[in-house]
């Protein structure tokens, strides 16, 4: 079933709560129970009000489908516009602050954590928010902002700020978010807390950093070997200076010519 199959149909929006809640507890370790997620999730919460919004919008309600997503932003702290596209076994950790814009579109499997925003960053309507991919992880804090796309299996850091389309299978952070790629590779895959590497990464700052000093070490050696190779320059005799009383000899001299022939012209 697609995406838009399942938010659209008729008895799409209670038919698969047992596996929303399934879900829910597959990745949250803290779930004891299914009545406990049931009863205490905002994260299901919203999303069930939210299916029943776009049902409603659907429909051509658009007053009622706002007014539920609405109530759904009181009682939850997450704020999904009824028309964005979401898929299955969708779970926003603790929840509060998620924004969700009217465009975005994510797939199956994709999680988020606190104070995650979809956002668009155009005022033309159409598409203008972004497109999470199966399986994307969003870290608490993250913004992705514009009609980009998260490709399959991606991993956005906690507080980062994404502006540009990230490949499937990425783990970027930062601000702008950039690429970071894990000494173990083995561990890309599996499933990373808040969307962070935790483990032991490279600083992109600090292996810049290293590279600068490697170059600069590089070309000091290189310096050293041609000065070594070099003959020393030759040492020339310093001319002795004139004695004052020369010197001075010399400018009267050239005065007394000057004003001479000065005088002659006249």
């Amino acid at each position: 079933m697609r995406v838009a199959d399942y938010t659209t149909a008729g008895d799409g929006v209670f038919k698969h709560l047992r596996e929303e809640i399934d879900g829910i507890m597959a990745r949250d370790p803290a779930a004891r129970s299914r009545l406990e997620v049931a009863l205490c999730y905002p994260g299901l919460h919203a999303i069930i009000l939210h299916r029943l919004a776009r049902r409603a919008r659907d429909a051509g309600w658009h007053t009622t489908a706002r007014l539920v997503s609405q109530i759904a932003r009181s009682l939850t702290g997450i704020e999904i516009h009824p028309g964005a596209t979401i898929g299955r076994r969708f779970f926003i950790d603790h929840g509060m602050g998620v924004v969700i814009g009217e465009t975005a579109e994510i797939g199956d499997d994709v999680m988020l954590y606190h104070g995650v925003t979809l956002g668009g960053t155009s005022l033309h309507p159409g598409k203008r928010h972004p497109t999470l991919g199966d399986g994307v992880i969003v870290g608490a804090g993250a913004k992705i902002l514009g009609a980009i796309t998260i490709g399959r299996g991606a991993r956005i850091g906690a507080n980062a700020v994404v502006v540009a389309d990230v490949p499937a299978d990425t783990a970027v952070v930062g601000i702008p978010a950039k690429p970071v790629v894990p000494r173990d590779r083995a561990e890309a895959g599996k499933f990373m807390p808040y969307g962070t590497p935790c483990g032991d990464i490279p600083d992109p700052v600090a292996r810049a950093l290293s590279s600068l000093l490697d170059q600069v070490t590089a070309l000091r050696g290189r310096i050293d070997e041609l000065e070594a190779g070099r003959l020393p320059a030759p040492i020339l005799p310093r001319p002795k200076p004139a004695p004052f009383e020369a010197v001075t000899s010399n400018a009267i001299g050239n005065a007394t010519a000057m004003h001479e022939a000065q005088g002659e012209t006249r």
